[in-house]
């Protein structure tokens, strides 16, 4: 179901481009288990070992991936007893750690948006913690549709959850094509993934990066 109206369907960029794809993480949002665990972990040297060890990135996308938070933190808790305390923490204070949206990222989404540009996101997010994002920042109705990675339990840059989302986008733009798509994503695998699929990607950096190679497709920002 579409989430925002605001948009032309029939809207084409110069560049041939139809739609605009954003990754949240690192583009529209400042996400990081380190705005929680600087405050709990004091030494830099343990702190950079437990979160690379123990809640490591490795573990956090399993949960982007479909499995339960609860799941997650038992079989951590599991593994390391001796830390357990810290391992809940990561969940427990999970929303400590998303301090806020990038406004760069978020003013680039705005004035897409206002030029009737169709926007798209595709996250690896957890389906349980995606929805306080979504009810809590307004700027996420500007999408016509999202794609989760929790909620279809498969993650970036898996070739199939860009499938998905294709899939998806379709129902809102008839006939798109993946060449027709440019993708915004601080990842770089996940760039790569996309442009294998033959859609154009782009490495965020800077918005200001981002914002002339949007440009250079066409795209009136």
């Amino acid at each position: 179901m579409a989430i925002s109206d605001s948009f032309q369907k029939d809207y084409l960029s110069t560049g041939g481009i139809r739609a605009v794809v954003f990754d949240f993480g690192g583009v529209l949002f400042d996400w990081s288990p380190l705005h929680v665990y600087q405050h709990l972990i004091a030494d830099d040297n343990e702190r950079i070992k437990f979160l690379q060890e123990v809640c490591s990135s490795d573990w956090n996308v399993q949960q982007d991936a479909g499995r339960s938070l609860r799941d997650g933190t038992e079989l951590l808790v599991a593994q390391h007893p001796q830390h357990e305390s810290l391992i809940r923490a990561f969940y427990d204070r999970w929303k400590e750690m998303l301090r806020g949206p990038l406004d760069e990222g978020v003013s680039l989404l705005r004035n897409l948006h206002a030029q009737r540009v169709p926007l798209f996101g595709l996250t690896n997010w957890s389906a349980e913690t995606f929805p306080y994002a979504r009810d809590n920042y307004d700027f996420l109705q500007l999408f016509i549709d999202i794609v989760v990675s929790g909620d279809e339990r498969v993650i970036k840059p898996d070739a199939r959850i860009y499938e998905i989302a294709l899939q998806r986008y379709s129902r809102h733009l008839s006939h798109l094509q993946p060449s027709e798509l440019v993708f915004i994503d601080d990842v770089a695998k996940n760039v790569e993934a996309a442009r294998a699929l033959g859609w154009h990607a782009i490495h965020h950096v800077d918005a200001a990066e981002t914002t002339a190679q949007l440009r250079a497709l066409g795209l009136p920002v």
